[in-house]
């Protein structure tokens, strides 16, 4: 037998490949199917089973074309209703790979057909858990996303995901290994261990959520302090739910080669939004008016989905040259396959056919520091629990993932800066405020971590794991 964890940090997802006696099974794969067809080739056995603990809502899974391909069947856990053909598995169900079986748990919660996948070994021993975003290490799955879909409130499915948890995972051996769908970075939980594999009986004593007094404590605690949900998320659920189109045929799309005349053309008659995928630094030295600016080496994918909202919005891309398939397989993940084309070899090709060029005035933080007064109106775009942990003196809080609900409060007319911790995110900030007509401010290189250098005044620091305690 053999389990492979493929983990994807980007995304913070968690596939799973499992191989015994010349047949494997594959738990949440993503979206491109083909680093699976190759692992199977390569081990010389067929896929029997694509297992989904739920309908995703971070990702699109690979389960509808990766069936096509193999043949293989795809299986849901009870009340699962898909538009294309599935196993809609009973709770207990188990299922054969070569020498072992995968039992099915039922477990909603998360959502209504959330299930954990019990893995039995050749010996008939209880050997590990596929839990989804049932359990996760160090945290359990929001259960406000499947609201809608439930008729229930989030104070509901909660209690539903105690019941899941207290009595189809904690009677479980503490030898047993978790195995979860996401690690630290997914939307999908709020207190994550950086860890991706652990033991049940570790979880037991770590786990915050698997260590409350009682089922309404539990209720409080997995509610308390979540954030909304990025927009893409029900559009996401709904491709994993009825499909979607073919992979192959989003990544030929988008790696069509354009002129700079043909990539303008079709900007101003598609509505398409021009997503330039560059660092911070290149971005802010010249980039094509109108552009957005989302580093691919980052967070993309969940900040294309927290940012631009619309899977179905029409793409344009502009990537260091070599860098257009990663850009296009890692939209898909997240469901924007509406992608256009991108611009042959890069945004040299536009520099070079003298078209219009737009720059971010972006300033050092000694700058900064010398031009810094006391009424001087700074936007931090850091996430609100960085911000609370140490700041500079006077400035308003701005996450990057609302600017489309404060953005219209910023003052066209009154100077202002804006920073984030390093400059990644602050250049996305720079790069929609530029797309929206302001000119008026100035983005500060290297975000907090240099200002925290410098002699401008910030408040004390409180340490978040501290400021949770008291």
């Amino acid at each position: 037998m053999k389990i492979e964890q493929i983990y994807t940090g980007c995304l913070a997802q968690g596939a799973y490949y499992i191989v015994s006696n010349g047949e494997a099974a594959i738990i949440d794969p993503l979206r491109e199917t083909q680093p699976y067809i190759e692992r199977l080739q390569k081990d010389n056995v067929t896929l029997k089973y694509i297992f989904e603990t739920h309908f995703h809502a971070d990702f699109v899974s690979g389960h509808v074309d990766l069936s096509q391909k193999t043949e293989a069947k795809i299986v849901y856990g009870p009340t699962a209703n898909p538009v294309f053909e599935a196993i809609i598995a009973e709770d207990g169900q188990v299922f054969e790979i070569g020498n072992i079986k995968i039992k099915v748990l039922h477990t909603p919660g998360h959502t209504m057909e959330s299930s954990t996948y019990l893995l039995i070994d050749e010996n008939g021993k209880e050997t590990a858990i596929f839990s989804g975003d049932t359990l996760f290490l160090g945290d359990v799955g929001r259960p406000d996303l499947a609201q809608k879909a439930a008729n229930m409130s989030q104070e509901d499915l909660a209690g539903l995901l105690y019941d899941s948890l207290q009595n189809k995972i904690m009677p479980l051996s503490d030898d047993i290994t978790v195995y979860p769908a996401h690690g630290a970075g997914s939307a999908c939980g709020k207190n994550m261990q950086k860890e991706t594999v652990d033991t049940l009986g570790n979880q037991k004593k770590t786990n915050y959520a698997l260590n409350q007094p009682n089922k309404e404590a539990f209720i409080k605690a997995v509610t308390e302090g979540l954030l909304p949900p990025p927009a893409y998320f029900e559009m996401n659920v709904a491709m994993n739910k009825k499909g979607y189109e073919n992979f192959d045929e989003v990544l030929n799309n988008g790696l069509k080669a354009l002129s700079a005349e043909e990539f303008e053309d079709i900007a101003e008659s598609s509505e398409a939004l021009i997503l330039d995928t560059r660092s911070a630094a290149d971005f802010a030295k010249g980039f094509i008016p109108q552009s957005i600016n989302i580093g691919l080496n980052g967070d993309f994918a969940p900040w294309v989905g927290a940012l631009v909202r619309d899977v179905r919005q029409p793409i344009l891309l502009v990537t260091d040259k070599g860098n257009e398939e990663e850009a296009v397989t890692r939209l898909s993940r997240v469901g924007f396959d509406h992608i256009l084309g991108h611009l042959e070899n890069g945004f040299e090709t536009w520099k070079n056919s003298g078209k219009e060029i737009d720059t971010v005035n972006r300033i050092s933080a000694e700058q900064f520091s010398s031009e810094y007064y006391e009424d001087i109106k700074i936007l931090d775009v850091r996430k609100e629990s960085e911000f609370e942990a140490e700041h500079v003196q006077n400035a308003y809080s701005r996450p990057l993932a609302y600017i489309n609900d404060w953005i219209n409060d910023v003052d066209s007319g009154e100077p202002f800066y804006i920073h984030c911790a390093g400059g990644y995110r602050s250049m996305m900030a720079a790069s929609i405020l530029q797309a929206r007509g302001y000119r008026n401010f100035s983005e500060v290189e290297g975000g907090f971590n240099a200002i925290s250098k410098t002699e401008i005044p910030k408040t004390d620091f409180v340490c978040p794991s501290k400021k949770m305690q008291l």
